[in-house]
């Protein structure tokens, strides 16, 4: 029997995303090294040719070598299946306690009182985690079917939701970027014109990101495919190493500078994250409809966000320090870089063309009848005929899947409470608490916002908060009599911003987080210091900006 013999090295390798934060591991290095361990894989002599060209790339390239057949390995003891016992029960609990211990009020139906204790019992899991969130969700989904709380065709009805599936899109779009390596190009230059110090580094990574949000629309997948390997590779070229005392040196401050500086980046455009569609769609539920969105969007959110983008790295810098203040060698190795790999290809090029189509049928597409769905259809109906993409490329896109699944369980349920008239009651609720301590709109708009805010040191992900809680929270704005655009805005806006509070909060964080370069400690302080910071600026820049606009 032959075997294939592959040297891998022990260096941490570059942890890309799963769509809840968890960590995956990728990257074997073929070539043997100092520190490297050889591995013998045995492959059978009677495996045919065509079934050759069938392995995984990594073995289809190694070359082959004799080698005895080794014993075979014990396997690994299966990890513990099913729920977790007691976040499962906790979940349900609440769900139960609602349905059967607390008074229903007179206004509120038997069925949307049910639907209530479902959704609060499928809340609970998303927080406590007693599954996977897209199991958990359909546990939730099928309790509303198998108790007759809702018809099937009710239960399932946001799967057909134009913005779910413009999300599910992204996900495409931002593979495509990394597949041909384009946002990495992109920020390389950044990177060259900027990096003659720390703080330009900083300043070029986080423009660079900024300016390829828009076209791709998830910030994890820009932070995992683009951002981190750049800014790992800098670090380690400066002598600063994740766990290591050196990890200050560099690498602590461009994690941190570049997650704080992502939620401004993503607040920037509509396109530029998933949660800023579905508020859109929540919105539109409650009433407020939003014309010529993605124009809107950028108007509104341009002045706060890009004072955002300036100030974070400069009060990292002052606040978290790095040791290493310049690093006159980055645009060198980002020369070298570029130079290494060669001029823009072929696929390169096709996905610059699909993505300014793309964005164009985004800002203008409205006034041709053209939906952004429609839009981004077109887009990767293109990335699939000139084979930039192709439909392997898709189905293992797990996480666009997995958020198709759990998305659209949240958003139908969502959707299914505001038909019912739950939001309007607890929207009615708050209103008259808020009337009992006399606070004027602009008053009630900052407890609002800032409870919205902090609730989600509760969650793990940036959409299951906006699915869960945006559009109760955006009711009670409209009862307490906050401009209807300036409350939808403000709550999707703040929907990024706290993408960077902690280590869990969102998937970009799980990745800059799993990194090594950031104690945990630090990751506290400086979410928390630097949401303090944003608030500042969005509540008064913006609050500034927006009376200019006439939103109040």
């Amino acid at each position: 029997m032959e075997s294939l013999r592959l040297a891998v090295s022990h260096r941490p390798a570059l942890p890309l995303p799963t769509p809840h934060g968890h960590l995956r591991r990728r990257h074997v290095h073929l070539q043997p090294s100092p520190n490297s361990l050889s591995l013998s894989l045995p492959i059978s002599p009677h495996l045919a040719p065509a079934a050759r060209r069938h392995l995984p790339p990594l073995l289809a390239s190694a070359s082959a070598s004799p080698a005895a057949s080794p014993s075979p390995a014990p396997k690994p003891a299966a990890a513990a299946g099913g729920a977790k016992p007691l976040p499962l029960l906790l979940s349900v609990a609440a769900g139960l306690a609602v349905r059967f211990l607390v008074p229903r009020p007179a206004e509120v139906t038997p069925q949307a009182w049910q639907l209530l204790s479902i959704f609060l019992s499928t809340i609970a899991g998303l927080v406590l985690g007693p599954l996977p969130v897209g199991a958990w969700a359909f546990l939730g989904l099928t309790a509303t079917v198998a108790t007759r709380t809702l018809p099937f065709a009710a239960a399932f009805g946001a799967f057909t939701n134009e913005v779910i599936w413009l999300i599910v899109i992204s996900f495409f779009f931002a593979r495509g970027f990394v597949k041909t390596g384009l946002g990495d190009r992109v920020a390389t230059y950044f990177v060259k014109w900027l990096g003659r110090s720390t703080l330009g580094l900083s300043y070029g990574l986080a423009i660079s990101e900024a300016f390829i949000a828009p076209a791709m629309p998830s910030t994890t997948a820009r932070a995992g495919g683009v951002f981190l390997p750049i800014v790992k590779s800098l670090s380690l070229s400066s002598g600063s190493k994740p766990n290591d005392p050196s990890a200050k040196k560099l690498g602590s401050y461009l994690v941190q500078s570049q997650l704080q500086a992502s939620g401004n980046s993503s607040a920037l455009f509509l396109t530029a994250a998933a949660q800023n569609l579905l508020c859109l769609k929540l919105a539109e539920e409650i009433g407020v409809k939003i014309g010529n969105p993605w124009i809107t969007w950028l108007k509104v959110a341009s002045l706060p966000a890009l004072v955002g983008l300036l100030v974070t790295p400069y009060l990292l810098y002052k606040i978290f320090p790095p040791e290493i203040k310049d690093t006159p060698d980055a645009p060198a190795l980002a020369a070298q870089k570029l130079k290494n790999m060669g001029p823009v290809t072929r696929n390169e090029w096709i996905m610059i063309g699909t993505m300014l189509l793309a964005v164009s049928l985004w800002i203008f597409g409205e006034t041709i009848g053209v939906s952004s769905v429609v839009a981004a259809m077109i887009g990767l109906s293109i990335l699939l005929l000139l084979g930039v993409l192709n439909w392997e490329d898709c189905l293992n896109e797990k996480s666009a899947w997995d958020t198709l699944a759990w998305f659209a369980i949240l958003v139908g349920l969502a959707g299914q409470l505001t038909s019912l008239g739950i939001v309007s009651w607890m929207s009615n609720c708050a209103a008259k608490v808020l009337q009992s301590f006399s606070l004027s709109w602009p008053a009630a708009f900052g407890v609002l916002q800032a409870s919205y805010f902090f609730i989600h040191y509760l969650f793990a992900s940036q959409t299951a908060h906006v699915g869960a809680l945006y559009s109760a929270f955006l009711a009670m704005h409209l009862a307490a009599g906050v401009p209807a655009l300036m409350a939808a805005l403000a709550l999707t806006y703040n929907a990024n911003l706290f993408g960077a509070l902690t280590h869990y909060s969102s998937g970009q964080s799980a990745v800059y987080y799993g990194a090594g370069y950031v104690d945990l400690p630090d990751v506290f302080k400086l979410g928390f210091t630097t949401a303090a910071i944003n608030a500042v600026i969005w509540g008064v820049v913006g609050a500034l900006w927006w009376k200019f606009l006439g939103l109040y």
